[in-house]
């Protein structure tokens, strides 16, 4: 056993490979035949500050941390429940132990950290630190959304969301311009847009595009909530306009995850694989369904939007699913777009993962390979990172060598515009 299994016996598996015998190509960072690495997802971890930039009359509603009596600390958000950041000093675990339970299991999960967690918590907190750490995981340009930014969109007000989501873009740019320029920029940022305020968000679109951004991510939902009879959807003919524009400007568009309403919908036993699994991932499907059914690749053939950090493993149930629907139903289907559902996937949409053997099982069977794109999650705890090679190596030693070039960095190249070093 290592000394880094010795120390952190949790994040053992992190470590486990077959290695890469036979592969003409490593992603291990410093060989001489390295993949051209792209990370199609990864995070800043910002403070609640990047929201100062909004306009003075916004700022008394910003997401903000409260401490009560008892010196509980709870996030508040407009659009979701007040999340405890820090438990009063008189409790200790939120659930009573089970009899199946370890001893330790019972501790405040900061204290079930071992130091590699600890790595990932402080992780992402400056520019210069990120370039180091992501060349150290053989990392050529990465694809970076918010972190405490995703609560941009958790307010059902879609204006003040996407007062919001400009202050981010503004800090982002800020923050990493320098690093955006270029055919092969080290750092790309995605524009946050608030699609509900459509006016609002038209404008914010154009700014990005004009100021190097080469992608938006758009709320799982156009205005953040449940569902609801006659709420605005993405396949309302009245997103016409962005469709075009976004077009036009070559950016590609992203759902990500825990953009649509509140994640954390499910509390006690299970909740945080509960709220994970049911509440977060899923809430990328939708839109991207909305987008296919409703014709709009059909009218935009040169739109790219994808999902990110829900996942690859669903996608060939997701395409069956939809086809299925569109020949059982066909009497009622309507629009009737000219292709199969599936088609427009392949042609115009593309999925993330970090690690998923599920996915990539039949992925050059079905013919998806240029549709996945993958991602060490930087610097999150559900991501690869710091061992993204032994990651890669456990999960793609089935595939050709030109099915992990296009999914490791080549298939992000083509949907972000950008130039593959020689």
């Amino acid at each position: 056993m290592t000394v880094q299994e010795q120390s952190n016996p949790k994040n053992a598996w992190r470590l486990e490979t077959p290695g890469a015998e036979g592969w003409p190509r490593s992603a291990r960072p410093g060989a001489p035949n390295k993949y051209f690495m792209v990370s199609a997802d990864c995070h800043v971890t910002e403070s609640l500050e990047v929201f100062a930039g909004v306009e003075p009359q916004y700022r008394e509603r910003i997401p903000h941390v409260e401490t009560r009596d008892d010196g509980a600390q709870l996030l508040i958000t407009e659009g979701n429940r007040p999340q405890m950041v820090r438990r009063p000093e008189s409790v200790g675990t939120v659930q009573p132990q089970q009899t199946f339970e370890k001893a330790e299991h019972n501790r405040d999960p900061r204290t079930r950290m071992e130091d590699e967690d600890l790595l990932r918590v402080a992780g992402g907190k400056s520019v210069e630190q990120r370039l180091v750490d992501q060349a150290a995981d053989g990392i050529d340009v990465e694809i970076v959304f918010p972190t405490t930014g995703l609560l941009c969109w958790a307010t059902p007000d879609t204006v003040f969301a996407q007062a919001m989501c400009t202050a981010w873009n503004r800090w982002a740019h800020e923050q990493v311009g320098e690093h955006m320029q270029g055919p092969t920029p080290r750092i790309l940022p995605m524009a946050c847009i608030a699609a509900g305020a459509q006016a609002e968000a038209m404008a914010e679109i154009e700014w990005a595009a004009s100021n190097g951004y080469r992608g938006v991510c758009l709320g799982n939902a156009p205005t953040y909530g449940p569902t609801e009879p006659g709420k605005l959807q993405y396949n309302d003919p009245s997103f016409e306009p962005m469709w075009s524009l976004i077009e036009q400007t070559g950016m590609a568009i992203t759902f990500h995850v825990s953009t649509g309403k509140d994640p954390r919908a499910v509390g006690g036993r299970g909740g945080a694989i509960i709220n994970y699994v049911c509440h977060s991932m899923e809430t990328t499907i939708e839109p991207l369904v909305q987008m296919i059914t409703s014709g709009v690749f059909e009218r935009h053939p040169d739109l790219h939007a994808g999902l990110v950090e829900s996942g690859i493993g669903f996608v060939p149930w997701l395409l069956e699913t939809m086809d299925h629907a569109y020949r059982a139903h066909h009497f009622w289907v309507r629009p009737v777009i000219p292709d199969l559902p599936s088609e427009y996937f392949r042609r115009n949409c593309f999925a993330t993962f970090q690690e998923d053997h599920a996915g990539l099982a039949g992925v050059e069977r079905d013919g998806l390979v240029e549709n996945m794109l993958w991602a060490n999650d930087y610097p999150h705890h559900e991501g690869v990172w710091p061992h993204s090679a032994e990651a890669i190596e456990r999960m793609m030693g089935h595939l050709s060598d030109e099915s992990r070039a296009k999914i490791l960095g080549l298939n992000a190249a083509r949907i972000f515009g950008l130039t593959v070093p020689s």
